[in-house]
């Protein structure tokens, strides 16, 4: 078993979930505060890759990243980015797709904090930004481990959207779900299996871990 794609495939998953806790913080604290008339709007936009097949936010990405459209040639140009065929397409495209699995643990924990506790900060003179890094966030800290477990996992198990980005570039793009379906084209199940199993324990252990840490397997079984 060549190792190549895993470990391309656990790199693209922690580099997708370092940025999205930085990225996802301030969306899910403007939607867990927010009562404009567009944030059901906002909350659809995010939430759509839970629903929306892989390969339709696959195939748009590839139009909109082309160097033959406006925008793809704007970064093949001017900024020297290219997004098709490489990993920082993947690395863009997994941001999307994995989005609403940090932004709606992380929402629905800051939803959850009382109201005293954050107009006790602002009584002490706390700015909102300083009142969410030093009293919300601390609050939730199940809820930041669910969304960046949930993201980190999701990635993990991209298929779709990562063939219709990166394509199958050995050392480049191909990650493990491509190269499991390379093995299973080819009839080479005992490698599919392989890498199967690989992602199988893993995900299935930083799962576990989640449920451990937040205390939901102890108090179900002690029921």
């Amino acid at each position: 078993m060549n190792w190549e794609p895993l470990l391309l495939t656990f790199k693209l998953a922690l580099v997708t979930t370092l940025i999205l806790f930085v990225i996802a913080i301030p969306i899910a604290y403007k939607l867990s505060r927010s009562t404009s008339r567009i944030k059901p709007v906002v909350e659809a936009l995010v939430s759509m890759p839970l629903v929306l097949p892989p390969t339709v936010l696959g195939f748009y990405f590839l139009v909109a990243f082309s160097p033959n459209n406006a925008f793809g040639s704007w970064l093949s140009e001017w900024l020297g980015i290219k997004l098709i065929f490489s990993f920082p397409g993947l690395v863009v495209a997994s941001l999307i797709y994995s989005l609403p699995f940090m932004v709606h643990p992380i929402q629905a924990g800051l939803s959850g904090i009382s109201k005293s506790i954050t107009e006790a900060s602002y009584v002490m003179g706390k700015s909102k930004w300083e009142t969410l890094l030093r009293v919300q966030l601390p609050q939730i800290k199940p809820a930041l481990l669910t969304g960046v477990v949930l993201s980190f996992a999701h990635t993990v198990g991209e298929f779709g959207v990562v063939l219709m980005i990166g394509g199958n570039i050995p050392g480049k793009t191909k990650v493990a779900s491509i190269a499991i379906y390379d093995e299973v084209e080819a009839l080479n199940y005992d490698a599919a299996n392989a890498y199967s199993l690989v992602l199988f324990a893993i995900t299935f252990c930083i799962l576990l871990i989640v449920y451990l840490v937040n205390g939901k397997y102890l108090k179900g079984f002690w029921k």
